[in-house]
């Protein structure tokens, strides 16, 4: 009997080894919301010639489409997940095997900020800013935005000449001072809605040799104690006021002061009456104009700072670095009370490097640009500063020295042009008197 049947289905076209399925995805595995995904369920069995598709999800048993294709026009996170078919013989009895399971992951697209070389720039610096989405390389459209603050919130403003942003690329060949400022960008995807969300925030700091406008910070160093009053003025050669302190920091982002929340601002003053570790950040001067100028890095730190200058330091200055350790004052056992011990002994270090022990104060005589570089300080009991960025610009001697040298040789190239603008003169006056 078993016999008969297996000649039976042989003569049919049937045999018992069942046909497997073949799921494939459109146009891939890895799909971002709002794109159209299709499944695809092929049986390959010559003896069959029509099927009713049966399509599953994971593991429950509910079939939710009997087409060969099934096409998800929007997709959403909701319709990732493993799927599998299996099919039926359209008015028989044959069926083929389960197919192995594919994975549909679905992802919101979002759009990611880095920059190169750095974000802390020399006027004239190139710099540029790379935007990319993740999990895809191709087929988006970029733009680019300042982030600008609007009362309590953050507003983006497109930057008029994002067209440099082609490819995900916005370059700066030659940063201007004014380029300081936090910026995002966003991604459209060709042909198609979908849409990144803003991406992470990136800002920009350019300092200039000489800027126009100072920030001036009281007490003048970079790292500062909690609990203690710090002032922040924006200082114009020729007009102090109009100006405006605004910061950035990694918990609030963008804000300006007078805040009811950091400072109050008297004319172009800016005051913090108790410090916290969130008031570290980049603070920097803005004009009623929308002007940036002069970022300074601030760090709060409720343990051993190190005391540095604020600006950068000219070639062939002397660079003095301190130590500090918070002290409280008695009777007044108050926590914005303190008087800083200065003579703490420790250890200073640039860029992870020892460069010397045990000392109450680092003095560098005649810096030169070798010079720049990350620089904190280690006590063996009181704990370590955070790492504060020393800035080394060129001497004024320097370009005063680059003029002269373009002087001088424009002097001394001077007389052979003379002689080479007589000879041709000459040349062309014999040349019109000679007989043809």
């Amino acid at each position: 009997f078993v016999f008969l049947v297996l000649i039976s289905n042989f003569q049919s076209g049937h045999t018992q080894e069942r046909p497997k399925p073949k799921v494939t995805i459109k146009p891939d595995h890895h799909v971002f919301r709002g794109e159209t995904v299709t499944l695809r369920c092929d049986i390959y069995d010559e003896g069959v010639t029509s099927w009713r598709y049966n399509w599953y999800k994971g593991s429950s048993l509910v079939v939710f489409s009997e087409r060969q294709e099934h096409t998800f026009s929007s997709v959403t996170e909701s319709d990732a997940g493993k799927y599998f078919c299996y099919g039926t013989e359209t008015g028989g009895s044959h069926r083929s095997q389960h197919s192995d399971e594919v994975t549909l992951t679905v992802s919101v697209p979002r759009a990611v900020l880095s920059v190169s070389p750095q974000k802390w720039l020399t006027e004239g610096d190139p710099v540029t800013l790379i935007c990319e989405v993740n999990g895809s390389s191709t087929g988006w459209t970029f733009s680019w935005f300042t982030v600008t603050v609007s009362g309590s919130r953050n507003d983006y403003e497109l930057l008029s000449d994002s067209s440099r942003g082609a490819g995900g690329k916005y370059t700066v060949s030659s940063a201007d001072l004014n380029h300081t400022g936090v910026y995002v960008c966003s991604a459209e995807r060709d042909k198609t809605a979908v849409y990144t969300t803003y991406s992470n925030t990136q800002p920009l700091w350019v300092t200039g040799v000489s800027p126009p406008v100072s920030l001036i910070i009281s007490p003048s160093r970079t790292q500062h104690f909690t609990s203690v009053s710090l002032s922040l003025s924006c200082e114009d050669q020729s007009n102090s006021d109009g100006w405006t302190v605004r910061r950035y920091t990694d918990i609030v982002r963008l804000e300006d002061c007078p805040s009811s929340v950091w400072g109050s601002q008297t004319g172009s003053t800016c005051t913090i009456r108790s410090t916290v570790p969130s008031d570290t950040g980049v603070y920097w001067c803005q004009s009623e104009s929308g002007e940036n100028y002069h970022p300074v890095n601030i760090t709060v730190h409720s343990g051993v700072i190190l005391e540095s200058p604020v600006h950068p330091v000219t070639e062939g200055d002397n660079l003095t670095l301190r130590c500090l350790y918070p002290y409280i004052s008695p009777p007044k056992l108050r926590a914005d009370h303190y008087t800083t011990v200065s003579n703490l002994r420790a250890d200073f270090y640039k860029d992870g490097s020892l460069i010397q022990n045990q000392t109450t104060e680092m003095i560098i005589p005649t810096v030169s640009k070798s010079h720049e570089g990350f620089y904190y300080c280690k006590h063996p009991e009181r704990g370590e500063s955070p790492k504060s960025w020393i800035s080394v610009r060129g001497s004024h001697s320097d370009s005063q020295i680059s003029v002269l040298h373009i002087l001088s040789s424009a002097l001394a190239a001077c007389p052979y042009l003379i002689v080479t603008v007589v000879l041709i003169y000459k040349c062309c006056r014999m040349r019109g008197k000679t007989p043809e």
